[in-house]
């Protein structure tokens, strides 16, 4: 085996272990390629339109660089406890709503979640403006969110 394979072992068993450290999971389809589901498959790609909500498009895209998923597992019925558990402990601050990512609506989101402050004009029109996408999405639908 060359030593570049080997380094390749290396780097994918690292990124892995700092995975599991942060998310309690390894789900290495997201790595080897970020336009995917661990299993291969995406229901539908949501671009959101950073030029309409800038504030809270560069907190998605900023999220999923950091880590966060970038696909969302429609669960409507889990975003009441999936809201109090990533808000939990963050102060609200006046003028600003506290943005999620990944959403309450997701399955990917609650504990572990980004916060950031965002102006409620822009954090609430984005959130009308997913919802209204994802309206005819019944749960369980996997959808990859881009930033452009």
């Amino acid at each position: 085996m060359s030593s570049k394979k080997i380094w390749g072992f290396v780097v994918t068993a690292i990124l892995a272990g700092v995975i599991y450290l942060v998310n309690g999971h390894v789900d290495l389809g997201g790595i080897l390629n970020p336009n995917q589901a661990s299993n291969g498959q995406v229901d539908y790609t949501l671009v959101v339109p950073a030029d309409r909500y800038p504030k809270t498009a560069a907190h998605i895209k900023d999220a999923i660089a950091e880590g966060h998923s970038a696909i969302c597992t429609i669960d409507r019925g889990g975003a009441k406890a999936n809201r109090q558990l990533s808000l939990r402990g963050v102060a609200t601050k006046k003028g600003y709503d506290r943005d999620e990512w990944p959403m309450a609506m997701c399955q990917e989101g609650g504990e572990g979640a980004d916060i950031r402050y965002i102006k409620p004009s822009d954090n609430r029109g984005a959130g009308s403006w997913i919802g209204n996408q994802l309206d005819n999405y019944s749960d369980g639908t996997r959808v990859l969110f881009e930033v452009k």
